[in-house]
This record gives structure tokens, sequence and C-alpha cells, in this order.
């Protein structure tokens, strides 16, 4: 079994939260290796940890692998 062929999903049906008081987030996930269910566990970020991972994601999704990040004069 190796590392490289696990991965994460979110859990079907199952419902996020925070804490307010402390700003911790639990997401839950299930970890596959390959298509072969291992685990369903809590993903716990610190509030700051889940705005982090929030502003990467939003990034990544915006511009795709391979897509100039520059506006298309500043190579004029």
């Amino acid at each position: 079994m190796s590392v490289t062929s696990w991965h994460v999903s979110p859990q079907r049906a199952a419902v996020s939260s925070s804490d307010p008081s402390t700003g911790e987030v639990r997401v839950p996930v299930a970890l596959y290796d390959l298509d072969e269910l291992q685990a369903e566990v809590p993903l716990v970020l610190s509030r700051a940890e889940a705005e982090a991972l929030r502003a990467k994601l939003t990034d990544l999704l915006a511009f795709p692998a391979g897509v100039s990040r520059l506006p298309v004069g500043a190579f004029e």
C-alpha cells in the first residue's frame, strides 16, 4: 500500500461545525486508499488554518495550473 494512493473526501451527508469561542473548525472527512474506504475522521483546524486553507483553495480554483495570474498587459 502506497501513501501516494491515499486521498480524502468530505463525508457524504455530514455537516461541518465550528466553535465560535475558539474558532475551531471540524470537517468530517473520509480517507481512501484508491477507492477503498479506510476511515472516517474529523479534520480539525484552528480558525487561522481554516482561513489559510480556504484562501489557498479559492486561489487554486480561480487559477488552474498553467494559467497566468498576471494581467495580459503585464508583458507589454
